[in-house]
């Protein structure tokens, strides 16, 4: 019988036949396949030894239903975050993330619904978990992760080093299957937060690097462990949090390739200085980024350093859209490197690319569409075809998530089923042009209503980042009497610099309509974005009142 194509099945696959690469990389710390393999499968014996596994198989279980046990994940970048994936995975539970930005009720919030049997938490977030811990029934497994901070362990947790490394390393005494759960809860832009359900080797297809150059299915094993043969050895530095599903799976899909992931030494937040001391002293290939919330600082840090990024063969940006001038800076001082643009979503898994060569050109100013990338009319009941007037539903079929966890309603809202086939739609409008590629405009949350228009909020912040005054732009709506919604920039101009409303309003004109153009601005000493770099919706709609 053949072996399931589950994410650790992979990852223990490839480690039979190269347990001396190195599968992590954080500091002094080089942790081997081989090493990965045995604390992970440590982990997973600790998390059975507590009856954490699966209860029920998939079978008659609906889209939105989970029947493993859930382990929630509360780090910054870390090894021990990595593993601690891996491990659920072995012992047949489903790990998930957790936000630590979150205030208590929004912890809250998170536990309730998704019900954990276990906590893999650093220490620094022990007086985070404290308050929301009497409200968790049932036996509960705290696993505390020591990260340099002078804190005790919380009533009733093990110390994580010491509690794995004491278990067996032997394979777990689980069978994994296919239909095992990858869940990774969204950041909640449209409402509280929802765990995205999806099958692991529908994850793997979709997100993990599970298909062929020619676009197919790798349906064995062999075929993983041959690719890790083939290919050359790709060291890869995702930058973001892995708490966000861009860094975890671009991580994790790095496993499923052979590959060494790379953590920067300061993991908790973005030090653009030591970041390019990594990759330089790593030599990573490539490196993962979120817009121009991570491109910028890049930038102005690499002019300081030139040869910090010749290591670079793909810069692969993805989550938010990176203007002209930080895409032509990275590409100047990345001189080996292509930028790979993608357009996805959790629900989606990557669905169109652009790539732009170390040169600065490209193939095409629109995005190439990835194999099951759709795109619906209006009410969802049908695909358009190239060419097709207005804005469409950009969407996936085949490889798509089962559901939302515990939410039935969203789940029929965001994966509707069209002659027969599945579809998700994570909100984004876009044209499918005559050649078949896409041009985008912008996620539908972030779409203002102003005088019967519909204004795309990227479009409009693209525009004013043109001027080369600007660090950075948020575009959001406020309550208009005149318009419905008005448009509103609030704008952090770049350091020794003091550009007008005029000048912004002029530049912005150059690119755009002007019944797009802001209505007011608030010029702001630094705009708060997500610890991933995206757009904090909720803070911009508040400070949205402060604009003139």
């Amino acid at each position: 019988m053949s072996v399931a194509i589950t994410i650790g099945n992979v990852q223990e696959a490839i480690s039979d036949v190269l347990p001396d690469r190195a599968a992590i990389i954080q500091d002094d710390r080089r942790i081997s396949y081989a090493d990965l393999t045995r604390r992970t499968r440590q982990l997973a014996n600790l998390l059975l030894s507590h009856g954490i596994t699966i209860h029920r198989e998939r079978s008659g279980l609906r889209g939105w239903e989970s029947g493993q046990d859930h382990i929630a994940v509360l780090m910054h970048n870390c090894a021990e975050y990595l593993e601690a994936l891996l491990g659920a995975y072995k012992a047949r539970a489903v790990p998930f993330n957790v936000n630590y930005r979150y205030v208590t009720e929004e912890l809250a919030y998170l536990f309730g619904d998704a019900r954990p049997r276990a906590i893999i938490y650093q220490a620094r977030f022990a007086e985070m978990l404290r308050p929301v811990l009497a409200d968790l029934s049932g036996d509960l497994l705290l696993l505390q992760v020591a990260d340099g901070t002078d804190v005790d362990l919380l009533p009733g947790a093990l110390d994580y080093a010491g509690a794995v490394g004491a278990a067996s390393d032997t394979p777990p005494d689980v069978t994994a299957s296919e239909d095992d759960i990858y869940c990774m809860y969204t950041g909640g832009t449209t409402g509280m937060p929802k765990g995205v359900l999806w099958r692991q080797a529908d994850c793997i297809a979709a997100n993990l690097d599970g298909r062929g150059r020619d676009g197919r299915l790798m349906p064995t094993l062999e075929d993983f462990v041959a690719r890790a043969h083939r290919r050359s050895h790709n060291t890869v530095l995702p930058a973001p949090p892995f708490m966000h599903g861009a860094g975890c799976q671009t991580a994790l899909s790095a496993f499923c390739s052979g590959n060494t992931v790379v953590i920067p030494g300061v993991p908790d937040r973005l030090d653009a200085l030591d970041l390019l001391a990594t990759i330089a002293r790593e030599k990573v290939t490539m490196l993962l980024i979120i817009g121009d919330a991570y491109g910028r600082p890049l930038v102005e840090a690499a002019r300081q350093s030139p040869d910090s990024l010749l290591s670079l063969t793909a810069i692969y940006n993805s989550g938010a859209i990176l203007s002209p001038a930080i895409k032509t800076g990275l590409l100047a001082c990345a001189p080996n490197a292509r930028l790979i643009d993608a357009l996805g979503a959790s629900e989606s898994g990557p669905q169109a690319h652009q790539i732009t060569n170390a040169d600065g050109s490209s193939a095409a100013p629109s995005f190439r569409v990835a194999a099951g990338t759709a795109v619906l009319n209006d009410d969802m009941t049908a695909e358009l075809s190239a060419g097709h007037d207005g804005f469409g539903w950009l969407a996936n079929r085949g490889t798509v998530p089962l559901g939302y966890l515990n939410d039935p309603e969203k789940t029929a809202r965001t994966f509707p089923t069209i002659d027969g086939v599945r579809h998700v739609v994570p909100g984004d409008r876009v044209r499918l042009l005559v050649d078949g590629t896409l041009e985008f405009h912008g996620r539908e949350s972030f779409t203002i209503n102003s005088g019967g228009e519909k204004i795309f909020a990227e479009e409009v912040e693209q525009a004013i980042k043109n001027h080369p005054g600007i660090a950075d732009v948020v575009v959001t709506g406020r309550t208009s009497e005149r318009w419905g919604q008005e448009v509103i920039a609030i704008v952090q101009p770049a350091e020794g610099s003091a550009p007008t409303r005029q000048d912004l309003l002029d530049e912005a004109a150059r690119h755009i309509a002007r019944y797009k153009l802001p209505k007011a601005f608030l010029f702001i000493d630094a705009i708060q974005r997500g610890p991933s770099g995206k757009t904090d919706a909720k803070w911009a709609r508040a400070r949205a009142g402060d604009a003139t």
